[in-house]
């Protein structure tokens, strides 16, 4: 399917027969709204607030000047691949908005968590709430224009992540990039069905 045309795309393709309902999750300022909107064929449905004084002293801004707008509830968007429709659900990084992710989380047949090497710390929580609700999740790093680069064996330290976690990396700006993401966390999906037989059949 052509870049050209992912916009375009309003109606579900007839060879789909399976859809999933995936998390893209990660710290407040990760770059969440932007990787749904890269990487959806629909336009995204977005649920951003502008910033103001009342975030002082409640949403870490430190480190995001920058940052002119947050996400409160929600983003969405879908892409296919083959036979399989995604559903995107971007969850708000704050901690005043974890609440939200009893909801957000139901039916989530896994998760990918987006990272920021100049904040990994922030992922801490993000993760807890991952593997606190058993969602099976990858990790991927967001490179960020300027951020320094780090071996994975000290990025996968810093976050604490098992070995059969896969970690990867992606320009969430970019498509095909985004993606590459998505298609590693499908992988280790379907890798791991036949080791979790609570969890449903997802892909043929």
């Amino acid at each position: 399917m052509g870049s050209a045309n992912l916009s375009e795309v309003a109606y579900l393709p007839g060879t789909v027969t399976r859809s999933v309902k995936l998390l893209v999750a990660g710290p407040f300022g990760v770059g969440k709204t932007t990787f749904v909107g890269s990487v959806s064929e629909i336009r995204p449905l977005r649920t951003e607030e502008m910033i103001t004084e009342a975030s002082v002293g409640v949403d870490d801004l430190a480190g995001l000047p920058a940052k002119t707008s947050t996400t409160v509830a929600m983003d969405f968007g879908r892409r296919t691949f083959g036979g399989v429709a995604l559903y995107l659900f971007g969850t708000p990084g704050q901690h005043r908005f974890l609440p939200m992710w009893d909801e957000l989380a139901r039916g989530a047949l896994g998760a990918l968590v987006l990272v920021d090497t100049r904040r990994l710390d922030h992922a801490d929580e993000i993760l807890s709430a991952v593997e606190k609700r058993d969602i099976p999740y990858t990790v991927a790093v967001n490179q960020f224009d300027g951020a320094r680069r780090y071996p994975d064996e000290e990025i996968r330290e810093a976050l604490d992540l098992a070995p059969g976690t896969p970690l990867t990396s992606c320009d969430a700006r970019d498509q095909a990039s985004s993606a590459r993401a998505l298609i590693v966390l499908v992988e280790h999906l379907t890798s791991s069905r036949t080791s979790r037989p609570s969890r449903p059949e997802m892909f043929a």
